[in-house]
This record gives C-alpha cells, sequence and structure tokens, in this order.
C-alpha cells in the first residue's frame, strides 16, 4: 500500500530569521523613528507578539512581518492574524500565533474533502497530522493535487512528507 503524510509545520530557523530581518527593517523605517515597542518571537508557545503605540502602526507593522515572512520562503497563511488587539500601559499589543500542526477540525475539513472527491483512498487522523493510504500511487497524487487546489479555502499551509509505495 503506498501512503503520504499531509501535515502542517513551519521550520522555526526561518521563521525566526523573518522576525530578525523584520526587526532590522522596524529600526531603518522613518515612520517607526523614536517609537517603543517592535516584535517578540515566544518559541515556547509559537507566537509573534507586536507592540507599538497605535494601531495604524501595529497594522504597518503586520504588513513588513508578512513581506519578510514571504521573502524567507514561508506561506503567508502560517501566521493567524485574527487576534484582536489589546492596550497595555502606553503601548498596543497584538499576538499572532504561528499556525503548526492540522487541528481536529481542520483534518476532518481535510478528510471531508478526500472522501467527497470519489478516489480510492483513505484518510486517517494521526494527531496533528492525517496519513492518507491507497494501493496506487496516482491516487495519492490526484490527492495532493485535490488539496493543492483547494488549499485556499483550507487557510493552512500543508505539506506533504513521507511518501512511501
Amino acid at each position: 500500500m503506498a501512503s503520504f503524510d499531509i501535515v502542517s509545520k513551519v521550520d522555526p530557523q526561518t521563521l525566526e530569521n523573518a522576525v530578525n530581518t523584520a526587526k532590522k527593517e522596524l529600526q531603518t523605517r522613518y515612520d517607526f523613528r523614536d517609537t517603543k515597542g517592535g516584535y517578540e518571537l515566544n518559541k515556547a508557545d509559537n507566537s509573534i507578539e507586536l507592540a507599538s503605540e497605535n494601531s495604524m502602526k501595529i497594522k504597518a507593522m503586520e504588513d513588513i512581518l508578512m513581506g519578510r515572512v514571504i521573502k524567507q520562503g514561508l506561506d503567508a497563511t502560517c501566521l493567524d492574524y485574527s487576534a484582536e488587539e489589546k492596550a497595555s500601559g502606553a503601548l498596543i499589543k497584538k499576538t499572532l500565533k504561528v499556525r503548526a500542526g492540522i487541528e481536529k477540525d481542520l483534518s476532518r475539513q481535510i478528510q471531508k474533502l478526500i472522501k467527497d472527491s470519489k478516489l480510492k483512498v483513505e484518510a486517517q487522523i494521526q494527531g496533528d497530522q492525517l496519513r492518507v493510504t491507497a494501493k496506487k500511487i496516482d491516487e495519492l497524487q490526484a490527492v495532493i493535487a485535490l488539496l493543492r487546489a483547494n488549499a485556499a479555502t483550507l487557510g493552512q499551509p500543508l505539506q506533504f512528507v513521507n511518501m512511501k509505495s
């Protein structure tokens, strides 16, 4: 039986490089001169904290970070921008969660998408990843093509690893 795993991983070193280059760009930009705050990468809970004096600067910081993440070769959807801004003294802080691992709801959605495609494959949820098995490798490649075509609706970067035939 041929199989492969569907995972969602972000290389921590590449993410750290993206945050560090965003910090450097923030220091050189004229509109951020003499401002407090910046970026803080928290590796323990897989998040990035943005802090600045107003929400307009937070939005500009998000744009800078997004550009740096893309230039480092990471998928732009690996960061969750849905968190609300919160006031903390004189600064406004926003925490961006780094999406790593496939959550149960998304894995069920992917499993349903594969089932609805009528391909002769079987998808099993294994923790924070999915294992897809089939008799023919061509069917597995069809599943990969299906998921890449529906990547925008899934909203999370997926990688296909551990292909065995």
